[in-house]
């Protein structure tokens, strides 16, 4: 079923696909959950389900010795939201990761992660 005002052939989506949403904005399409989404609520929906601990959404980053490989970190910032995963070390942009849809890295605070 397709959520969000934007109609679905479920075969030609792709895991982790934006689209632009036709009255503004944009949808996220999850494979899981076979449906368009926000992308914030494509961001909570993979972080419930990955393997590492969910630090939640949260302005700041958990101390460094308590965070394991595959953490996820909704960080928020004044520019908006962004899901961070813990990988090889160190926090990125779990898009940068998981390689969804491009358009991820230019969405909420996103872009402005690392300054």
């Amino acid at each position: 079923m397709a959520a969000m005002g934007v109609s679905s052939s479920a075969a030609a989506e792709r895991h982790g696909e934006l689209r632009d949403l036709e009255f503004g904005g944009v949808a996220a399409w999850d494979s899981v959950q076979d449906q368009w989404m926000t992308p914030h609520a494509f961001w909570q929906a993979y972080a419930r389900a990955s393997d590492g601990r969910s630090w939640g959404a949260r302005p700041d980053y958990p101390v460094f010795k308590r965070v394991q490989e595959g953490d996820t970190l909704l960080i928020e910032l004044e520019s908006g939201s962004c899901l961070m995963e813990f990988f090889h070390s160190r926090w990125r942009r779990a898009n940068d990761v998981r390689r969804w849809d491009p358009g991820f890295n230019e969405y909420g605070g996103c872009p402005n992660v690392f300054d």
